[in-house]
């Protein structure tokens, strides 16, 4: 695969319903990565908590915590969407399908 933007073949990350392929920041992919694999070790423990059947405020707790930083990296992830998807739409002239495609995932994402 050649890309003239210099982004790696895994920057490119084929979209499943509309087939175009999304580059994004390899900066911005290691972020949402890293904080992703904490908020699958923090899940590990809530699951252990559970198990040694600790205090329910407590736990609870940390499921905020875990929902908090699931809200962050949505953040990221709107705005890498935001400065690097969007503008790349409107050059290539798919701002339309690109707007309806967000506006359907921030309905489901707010639901």
């Amino acid at each position: 695969m050649s890309i003239s933007n210099g982004q790696s073949p895994t920057d490119q990350i084929p979209d499943s319903q509309t087939g175009h392929n999304h580059v994004h920041n390899p900066d911005t992919l290691r972020s949402i990565v890293n904080r992703l694999s904490r908020i699958e070790g923090h899940i590990r423990g809530i699951k252990s908590m559970v198990q040694e059947s600790r205090s329910c405020p407590e736990i609870l707790v940390q499921i905020a915590a875990v929902r908090g930083g699931l809200d962050r990296v949505a953040r990221i992830i709107l705005d890498e969407h935001l400065t690097e998807c969007i503008v790349r739409s409107a050059q290539e002239g798919n701002m339309e399908v690109e707007i309806q495609e967000l506006k359907a995932a921030l309905d489901r994402f707010l639901a």
